[in-house]
């Protein structure tokens, strides 16, 4: 085995998706193919690692608790059966699917000697966090056009927002987000000279333009408010919107931070927080952000 090369921009972008640091040892023929990527961990200090370890499994148990119990609410009860809440439990699944592809590598690494994965086990890790991340980028830009619909439009909220159109709207996203993890091994190779133009690419159609449709229909929801005569109105229609907003807040501002910081500002140990915030702490924080808010789903936990 030679000794691995420096860290490489490409390099950084696993970084961050998986939660951990490494750096791959390449053979140097004309294959120069990854063989396996070395995790280093959050902190060399056994203790320290096993703190850490019972408070990310803890987030993570209350995660998927939390969001499992909203899904199986919204599933199993008629009440619930509306469009608003049809996209928060797909919300809930996606979360549930997000986390589980990365957390269980990262609570291994952190108690266990053997702090790697392979080349096949990191893009089967990569396509599932793909599929999921994406995914729920659409997901959001499909319930703020639900939340369009209700405030700007709801004498045609009913008809608009059926029950079919939020069944495509869900596929839609869910097939974006496959379609991207299934293509992802061949646009985000660290061997081809067109993976930059890909990432742009795909950041883009996939990541930036449902950014641009949630603040676009947010645009058109404060103009609708505003012109709301009654105090009352706004603050309802405002209620209606704010769990989601904050939801969007946390999943782009932790993501943006992440990966649009300047280059020179980057360092390990930030990496580490941010990378550990967004893929724990905002699927931990979603299930009480909605419980907290919504005013049905109060009333049925007291049932």
């Amino acid at each position: 085995m030679l000794n691995p090369r420096p860290t490489t921009a490409t390099e950084k972008y696993f970084e961050n998706m998986l939660s951990m640091t490494f750096n791959c040892s390449l053979w140097q023929d004309n294959s120069m193919s990854v063989k396996r990527f070395a995790f280093a961990r959050f902190s060399e200090v056994t203790e320290q690692c096993f703190l850490l370890f019972t408070l990310i499994l803890l987030m993570f148990l209350a995660s998927l608790t939390g969001n499992a119990l909203i899904a199986t609410a919204i599933w199993t009860n008629p009440v619930l059966h509306t469009p608003m809440y049809f996209f928060l439990a797909n919300l809930s699944l996606l979360e549930i699917g997000y986390t589980c592809s990365v957390i269980p590598k990262m609570l291994q690494s952190l108690v266990s000697e053997a702090r790697g994965i392979s080349r096949e086990g990191c893009a089967t890790q990569m396509f599932f966090f793909t599929l999921f991340a994406i995914s729920e980028c659409c997901l959001l830009a499909a319930m703020a056009f639900d939340r369009y619909m209700a405030i700007c439009s709801p004498l045609h909220y009913a008809t608009r927002m059926s029950r079919g159109v939020c069944v495509h709207l869900a596929m839609v996203s869910w097939g974006v987000g496959c379609m991207v993890a299934w293509a992802r091994p061949t646009i985000f190779s660290p061997w081809t000279s067109v993976a930059p133009a890909a990432v742009f690419a795909v950041a883009t159609l996939c990541i930036s333009s449902p950014f641009l449709l949630i603040i676009a229909s947010y645009g058109r929801i404060l103009a609708a408010v505003l012109s709301m005569p009654s105090p009352e109105g706004r603050r309802k229609a405002l209620s209606t919107c704010s769990s989601h907003l904050l939801v969007v807040t946390l999943f782009y501002g932790s993501a943006s931070v992440t990966y649009l910081r300047p280059k020179a500002s980057h360092s390990p140990g930030i990496d580490k927080l941010l990378a550990l915030f967004y893929t724990v702490v905002t699927s931990m924080l979603n299930p009480i952000i909605y419980s907290l808010r919504n005013k049905e789903k109060k009333v049925l936990a007291h049932r």
